[in-house]
């Protein structure tokens, strides 16, 4: 895994009201991430990135919703959810104005 690829992967953090209610519980934070990523490139792009420990990551594969555009049917795109478990002790704040 190059480091170019790593900083790659990570898309955006996704942030939700059951996001953070996992967050407080279980220590894990959810991004969204590339639809080909694997799971051993997410936790190297994280750990990379954020300077934490991952314990542990799963993916889901998300459909994107059929939608009505006005008269015409379309859909919206695929994309891929990654729950990364992070070690006791380590933390990601995205709140933090640096």
């Amino acid at each position: 895994m190059s480091q170019e690829r790593l900083l790659q992967i990570l898309l955006a953090p996704h942030v939700s009201e059951k996001t953070n209610r996992i967050s407080e519980r279980y220590n894990q934070v959810v991004f969204k991430v590339l639809p080909d990523a694997t799971k051993p490139e997410i936790k190297g792009a994280v750990e990379l990135l954020f300077n934490v420990k991952v314990k542990g990551v799963t993916v889901l594969n998300i459909k994107g919703k059929r939608k009505r555009f006005g008269g015409r049917f379309g859909q919206r795109s695929d994309w891929k959810k990654a729950y990364v478990s992070l070690e006791a002790g380590h933390e990601i704040d995205f709140l933090v104005a640096e």
